[in-house]
């Protein structure tokens, strides 16, 4: 049985993509996530940055990388490996300028292990993160159309 207040659904244009968050990985950023799911902040945000072989990225309300939601987090990395299906924060080259954008990786990428923040992983729809067009930048980019909380009603 999953836990639903740590379940997030992204209905993406390829088809639903489940995340089991892990606050007990990255407390700070699973509630900010949250916050920002319940704000509908992620609702119609492209996946700008798709690199092959990689990982998707979005969480940039301009499309471009570029932007936040203008809150900072502190980093909080973590053991856990950067897999196939890892759910981690983007951010510059300041360990602490996490915000909004978050990617999710195709494959292993074991060489970001402890220097980005792992919040969560994806449990069911790999298979449509697979699909989302890639590209830096995307042409005719794929989005997050609704981003949910499984706790929360329709």
């Amino acid at each position: 049985m999953s836990d639903t207040e740590n379940t997030l659904i992204l209905e993406t244009t390829q088809g639903p993509v489940t995340i089991e968050m892990r606050p007990d990985l990255a407390p700070n950023h699973v509630a900010r996530i949250k916050e920002l799911v319940r704000e509908g902040f992620y609702d119609g945000i492209v996946f700008h940055r798709v690199i092959e072989g990689f990982m998707a990225q979005t969480g940039c309300p301009h499309g471009t990388g570029t932007g936040g939601s203008g809150k900072k987090l502190k980093a909080e990395f973590n053991k856990e490996p950067h897999v196939r299906g890892t759910a981690s924060m983007a951010r510059a080259a300041n360990p602490d300028s996490g915000d909004s954008q978050f990617f999710i990786c195709f494959d292993d990428a074991r060489f970001l292990d402890n220097q980005y923040t792992v919040w969560g992983k994806v449990t069911e729809g790999m298979e449509n993160v697979d699909k989302i067009k890639r590209g830096e930048p995307v042409q005719n980019p794929d989005k997050i159309v609704k981003a949910r909380m499984a706790a929360d009603k329709e």
